[in-house]
């Protein structure tokens, strides 16, 4: 297992740029790369995502994504020479540019179109969890 832990960003308001030079800006100096997951993304595949973590392990200096398409998005990895440019966006952006302009690979992990941004959107995917057994943690409605 890789070392993992929860960062706090205290100018989180300002955008996905600022967590994500948060959480780079935490890591120590000889880490290759950092994974980046966002909470919102329950369904996705352990399989695909463990596949993921190996496929970075074996080739740390190249940037890869989850394929949405059209671009590359979180999941996602980034090597430490993307660094400069990620810690560079601003506001709302991520780091989706970035992995396209490097042209990261793209990988298919499914449950990556499946996440939490409307009140309707948290009941599906609670169902979605249910169906397949796993428990979803309860807040109130």
């Amino acid at each position: 297992m890789q070392p993992s832990r929860w960062v706090p960003v205290a100018d989180w308001n300002e955008g996905v740029a600022t967590s994500l030079a948060a959480g780079i800006r935490s890591v120590g100096p000889r880490a290759k790369g950092v994974f980046v997951l966002v909470a919102d993304q329950p369904l996705l595949d352990k399989e695909a995502l463990r596949a993921f973590g190996e496929a970075a392990r074996c080739f740390p200096g190249l940037p890869a994504a989850a394929d949405y398409g059209r671009r590359p998005g979180v999941p996602a990895y980034l090597p430490r020479w993307l660094w400069p440019e990620v810690l560079a966006l601003e506001g709302d952006r991520g780091a989706g540019s970035v992995l396209a302009k490097a042209k990261a690979t793209r990988l298919n992990i499914p449950g990556v179109h499946e996440d939490i941004d409307t009140p309707e959107d948290w009941a599906r995917i609670r169902e979605a969890l249910s169906r397949i057994g796993l428990q979803a943690r309860q807040f109130p409605d």
